[in-house]
């Protein structure tokens, strides 16, 4: 990314120096997603829209957006505040606090391999249609940034930087929201974990422990763990279908979740299936983070599922209150999906500040 920068700012210097308008035939430059051996290998390509494309300026202004607490009504916080990249990008608590001191009610989910969400709803409730809406939302939200995006514009459009970065990433110095969400979403479409213990596993170049393969036997047979068909498989790395399922977590909803976003009560108590990818670094877990432990996880689909009319099918167990592992069969289990995380993501330097 450093390199990217001097290269910016060379262009930069050029464009100065061509027309008036700032064009001279400069047009930004092509950064295709390096796609993974393990996805090439396994899953459809990622989807990029027709009208932002990824280029190393684009890519590179969303990064110093992210990480810029600009975009904050106080200049106190960022996207990066709440969406660590230490935490696989998301924030180590039940419900982050926002610039006002008032807590949320939805757990920061993390972000990485959102490029490969073909159903193209994000969110915990999907209520948000593409990458570029998800990133208005928190700058508006009074108990996020709490800011609003015409003074945004504003504060950005008198930087004395930004307008020309918008004008080496998009072709014009003239700064909107759309923009501003265009290259965020940019940047994020690169967070790309693949390089997992298992990743490497499947490709021939790592072993697992005897413990590691039993929790896999258990996390793919449907009459132990049965987390497959919400999760993923071998042969769907990015470890999620995307979807959204009632877990079992409540017997009644204060949250509807994606009922809140379609109107349709047969949605309600639904939420994303997030990726299993990363639990080490993404504590705590589900929708509201009242699971402080990846130990508290296994117990709840073990033992704790909650029956409500909307509860998923793909609960069979709900009538014993979920699958009955043994002790062994959760440190098994619990063994495996640590397998999943990436120590390469979070430190990855082109993620970094």
């Amino acid at each position: 990314m450093k390199k990217n920068w001097a290269w910016i700012l060379i262009v930069l210097l050029c464009l100065n120096c061509s027309n008036d308008d700032g064009s001279g035939g400069y047009e930004p430059t092509p950064m295709p997603l390096d796609i993974p051996e393990i996805f090439s290998n396994n899953i459809i390509p990622p989807v990029i829209p027709t009208d932002n494309p990824q280029t190393i300026e684009g890519v590179a202004l969303g990064k110093k957006l992210f990480f810029d607490n600009i975009l904050s009504a106080d200049g106190t916080k960022s996207c990066v505040s709440c969406h660590s990249p230490q935490s696989a990008f998301t924030d180590n608590s039940p419900t982050s606090i926002g610039i006002d001191g008032i807590a949320g009610t939805r757990n920061s989910m993390p972000i990485f391999n959102l490029a490969w969400n073909y159903n193209e709803r994000f969110n915990w409730d999907g209520s948000a249609l593409s990458m570029e809406r998800q990133a208005e939302e928190p700058v508006q939200n009074p108990i996020e940034l709490h800011s609003n995006w015409d003074n945004v514009v504003e504060r950005l459009q008198s930087h004395p930087e930004y307008p020309g970065l918008f004008e080496l990433a998009f072709k014009t110095s003239t700064i909107t929201k759309e923009l501003t969400t265009k290259a965020i979403a940019q940047f994020e479409r690169t967070l790309i974990s693949a390089n997992s213990k298992f990743d490497q596993y499947s490709l021939g170049q790592a072993t697992l422990t005897e413990q590691e393969l039993n929790g896999l036997d258990i996390f793919l047979r449907e009459d132990k763990g049965d987390c497959f068909h919400c999760h993923g498989n071998p042969n769907n790395p990015l470890w999620t279908n995307n979807d959204f399922h009632n877990n079992g977590l409540d017997a009644t909803f204060t949250d509807l979740g994606l009922g809140a976003v379609t109107g349709d009560p047969n949605d309600n108590g639904k939420f994303r299936s997030p990726s299993l990818r990363n639990l080490a670094y993404t504590a705590p877990y589900m929708h509201d983070g009242r699971f402080a432990t990846l130990d508290e996880v296994i117990d709840h689909y073990s033992e704790g599922l909650q029956n409500s009319p909307t509860i998923d099918p793909l609960m069979k167990q709900i009538a014993q209150g979920g699958v009955q592992l043994t002790d062994q069969e959760k440190a098994d289990l619990k063994a495996f999906l640590l397998t999943l995380s990436d120590p390469s993501f979070i430190n990855n330097p082109e993620f970094q500040d």
